[in-house]
């Protein structure tokens, strides 16, 4: 399931066109002032920028939450966690199992098999646990390790410079079709990686 082909709800849709017309109206709106004023616009580009913010923030979180609600029904808890991992700058590395098989793909890891709660996923990626340098695997609503190191990407081409997170985070996802979430330490954004592709969260955050 390619993200191209989530279909958005009816609901999802209608309100992310009221907010890009209305992004589409303070551009207009801009336009004409750049032509017509000679005055300070930086407040109405914070205005545009922050309708933006909030337009990227709902389409990344319904492509997330459909995408692992077959898969897990902890998706809140799942979704919580990497929330508060972000606001806390803490690094993490998550690879929820679909359909494929993952274990043939991973190494190293430690097993834990325990329920998956947002608190647990919290402890694990802390700084000060051993375990929070790997990736944690996840099957349904089980913890099953951590500690664990995936693939890195062979095929990326992009020009963005990755960590080694997100190169781990597309290679296991080029090989299998697991969905895996990636928090960087440095800035606290939050990605997920499927079929090959890694797709950003707005720094927002999700909603």
């Amino acid at each position: 399931m390619e993200i191209s082909k989530v279909e958005l709800p009816e609901e999802i849709r209608d309100m992310l066109k009221v907010q890009v017309n209305q992004l589409l109206e303070r551009m207009l709106t801009l336009e004409k002032m750049i032509e017509e004023t000679s005055c300070c616009i930086l407040n109405d580009f914070e205005e545009m920028n922050a309708i933006f913010g909030i337009v990227h923030a709902t389409a990344a979180s319904h492509y997330l939450k459909t995408y692992l609600k077959p898969f897990t029904n902890e998706v809140d808890a799942l979704t919580a966690a990497v929330q508060h991992l972000s606001n806390r700058r803490h690094g993490a590395l998550i690879a929820i199992k679909r359909q494929d098989n993952v274990e043939a793909f991973i190494h190293s890891g430690v097993q834990i098999y325990a329920k998956l709660s947002y608190s647990l996923i919290e402890a694990i990626f802390y700084n000060g646990n051993p375990l929070h340098d790997g990736g944690v695997l996840i099957d349904q609503n089980t913890i099953v390790s951590a500690g664990n190191i995936f693939p890195t990407s062979k095929q990326y081409r992009g020009e963005q410079k990755l960590g080694t997170r997100h190169r781990a985070a597309i290679g296991l996802s080029e090989q299998t079709d697991a969905l895996v979430l990636v928090v960087s330490e440095e800035t606290g954004r939050i990605s997920f990686a499927v079929s090959g592709k890694l797709y950003p969260v707005h720094p927002h955050g999700l909603v």
